[in-house]
């Protein structure tokens, strides 16, 4: 078997950076055994696969290199510039997933996430999160699956180093780490070990939590987003009620084939 394959940086305009995202577009669902399997060959991440179900409509199904996912915002971006680059040229999409009905639509050359929200509600402090983050932690959240810590400032966000051995005892899914931002409205980082992704540089459903977050608190609508990891990445966010929206760039990487 032969498939085609298609690598990515998604939130970003600059190669190298952003988050990388492997897309293999797919005419009909192969084993699930096997797409865990090219996944964990890939090593990125998130790969990607989408199958077309209907006119503008695919069905999209994403896997880190140890399990899959229900939501992944840079893995739904770089498919949807795939999609793009294939020929499809009518706007907006659809994208069928495990969290719902996505949309997707395209602004000049940006691409627009409609994902549903997650607001956060406070919780309390995890046993043994501040021994694994080496950090006090004043406020906890926790939104849809993941856990969001608010630190200080920029600086302690840049700074911070969990002990992702310790993390994945702690933490099922994901933890964000976020602060107001010195050139943006916040930045943020998103460690997940337990799911094979020690640190994601760019993640778009983690801010479907922090969307509704910081709206709350600085009383925008709109905000401008920056993952802070080594491979930086940038987000255009709005909160619309129960839905976010999230407008990134991609960068293409590398495309080839797969023989299994």
């Amino acid at each position: 078997m032969e498939l085609d394959v298609y690598q990515l940086a998604a939130f970003t305009a600059e190669s190298f950076g952003g988050n990388p995202a492997a897309v293999i577009p797919l005419d009909s669902w192969i084993d699930d055994e096997l797409m865990q399997k090219i996944a964990a060959e890939n090593n990125l991440s998130e790969t990607a696969y989408f199958v077309p179900t209907g006119d503008g409509e695919w069905e999209i199904r994403w896997f880190t290199p140890t399990v899959e996912i229900d939501l992944c915002g840079h893995g739904t971006l770089a498919s949807a510039a795939v999609i793009r680059l294939l020929g499809h040229d009518v706007w907006p999409i659809t994208l069928r997933s495990k969290s719902g009905h996505l949309k997707v639509d395209v602004s000049a050359d940006q691409f627009v996430l409609d994902f549903p929200s997650s607001p956060p509600y406070q919780i309390d402090v995890p046993e043994g999160l501040e021994d694994a983050l080496g950090t006090q932690v004043n406020d906890c959240l926790q939104g849809g699956e993941m856990l969001l810590v608010a630190l200080d400032d920029e600086l302690a966000v840049a700074t911070l180093r969990p002990d992702f051995g310790k993390l994945a005892g702690i933490i099922e899914h994901g933890l964000i780490i976020t602060s107001r931002g010195d050139e943006v409205d916040f930045v943020s980082r998103f460690f997940a070990p337990a799911i094979g992704i020690d640190e994601d540089p760019a993640t778009g459903s983690a801010h479907c939590v922090l969307t509704p977050y910081w709206s709350a608190i600085l009383l925008k609508g709109t905000l401008e987003a920056r993952q802070i990891s080594s491979r930086v990445g940038y987000l255009v966010c709005e909160d619309a009620g129960d839905r976010t929206l999230i407008k990134g760039s991609t960068v293409f990487f590398l495309s080839g084939t797969i023989t299994v």
